[in-house]
């Protein structure tokens, strides 16, 4: 993994604070579970390539993740339409990062294929459902569940490959509610997914991309089309802050999660901490901020997320004070 380390700090983004806090025992398979997700994803948003070019890449990549006799995959052509040098290098190095698949032990081999399946998954969905999606004729989600499975395929399903190998590496005689981290990891996942679906929804709609349910919308006398207007903002706010509201939810849900692992475990509940402390205080920016205005996009700055990372670590020998960061955003 090692020789993994510069393209993982050049794709993972702000998800590479996360992965350098993480202890040891379960930073490789995490970062490896990333880069493959990464992989994937970058193939389904080569939009110079077609539609069935890039599905016959994912499913040719979700089966040499599956099947170590699968015949290894050629993303040459995907390579070379990256506009991105870290994207283009993380595609030419698929076949290093499938070989560390097979370096692991079986059971996070298990786990780690189990993950790359539903997330493909999900990705899959995407391409077939907004084909011919564009900002002329936006192409939107029906139902609240369709929204719900979406951010289970592509977030829920990580909090549930965190709570296992967490279990199985970090945590294995503690005396922990099983089923109870389970539940809650699957909603950390997912609000922190319907929070990047909130922040992103104005150049997801100028992209032909609309995650909120058409049917919801239609209950407001809305359609996608009319959400390329910020002047209709106000119409969306009722269904929009109900949104909120349940990615708020889903949050706390995983605040408890954190709560509930052993303390003694600092690396891991700061890692998990981070992103939930990041998660709402972007929700609080988009109850006060212009949420269809694609020229503004709404984000947590820099100096507020060092902030928000140093005063993690400094109130962390204070449990009560630690565990209060979450209420005060």
């Amino acid at each position: 993994m090692a020789g993994l380390e510069p393209l993982l700090r050049d794709t993972s983004r702000s998800f590479y604070l996360t992965l350098r806090v993480l202890p040891g025992a379960i930073r490789p398979q995490i970062g490896l579970a990333y880069l493959l997700a990464r992989t994937s994803d970058t193939i389904a948003d080569t939009e110079l390539v077609s539609l069935q070019r890039r599905l016959d890449a994912l499913l040719a990549f979700r089966e040499a993740i599956v099947d170590s006799n699968a015949a290894p995959p050629d993303f040459g052509e995907l390579a070379r339409h990256q506009g991105s040098a870290a994207e283009r290098v993380l595609l030419e190095n698929c076949q290093a990062s499938l070989k560390l698949v097979r370096a692991l032990s079986s059971s996070d081999q298990q786990l780690v294929v189990a993950l790359l399946k539903t997330i493909i998954s999900g990705q899959e969905l995407d391409l077939r459902r907004f084909a011919g999606a564009s900002p002329e004729n936006i192409v939107g989600l029906r139902t609240p569940e369709e929204l719900d499975d979406y951010t289970y395929r592509v977030a829920g399903c990580v909090g549930e490959f965190w709570t296992k190998m967490c279990r199985s590496h970090l945590f294995a005689k503690a005396s922990l509610d099983d089923a109870f981290l389970l539940a809650n990891g699957v909603r950390f996942g997912k609000g922190l997914q319907l929070v990047n679906v909130l922040r992103d929804l104005p150049m997801d709609l100028r992209h032909g991309r609309c995650y909120l349910p058409s049917l919801r919308l239609q209950g407001l006398g809305l359609s996608p089309q009319e959400l390329l207007l910020p002047a209709n903002e106000a119409r969306l706010r009722p269904l929009y802050d109900g949104y909120l509201d349940q990615a708020e939810a889903h949050l706390a849900a995983g605040w408890a999660y954190t709560k509930t692992l052993p303390w003694r475990g600092m690396r891991v509940r700061l890692a998990c901490a981070w992103p939930l402390l990041i998660g709402r205080q972007t929700l609080g920016l988009l109850r006060q901020g212009r949420i269809l205005d694609a020229d503004h996009p709404l984000k947590v700055g820099r100096r507020e997320v060092k902030r928000i990372l140093w005063r993690s670590v400094l109130y962390y020998p204070l449990p009560s004070c630690w565990e209060r960061l979450f209420l005060r955003g």
